[in-house]
């Protein structure tokens, strides 16, 4: 079996797409046809990012506000983890030190 070769995208040629995406007026199949992309790939992109203005002449992407809000509840949810496991931990050693005690 041969290992699949994925291409890999740069940060600014995402921006880039994702800003003629925008501007042009174009179809996401047409563009992703031009740029030579696998069809969905645009769509994927601006599910994922947003396009953030530093200045007039510098553009970067960020994480769209659906990806940030998946981000920090899977963060939440480790945190939830990790304290529901302590305070089992805590409940052990009370009902040990109350054996003892008695």
């Amino acid at each position: 079996m041969r290992d699949k070769k994925y291409r890999v995208f740069t940060e600014e040629f995402r921006r880039e797409a994702l800003e003629l995406l925008k501007s042009s007026g174009k179809s996401m199949k047409q563009l992703e046809q031009e740029l030579g992309i696998t069809p969905g790939l645009v769509g994927k992109w601006r599910v994922r990012y947003q396009v953030v203005t530093k200045s007039p002449t510098e553009t970067s992407l960020a994480p769209s506000d659906s990806e940030a809000a998946k981000s920090e509840i899977a963060r939440l949810k480790r945190e939830l983890m990790e304290v529901t496991e302590e305070r089992e931990i805590l409940k052990k050693v009370v009902n040990i030190f109350s054996r003892k005690s008695a």
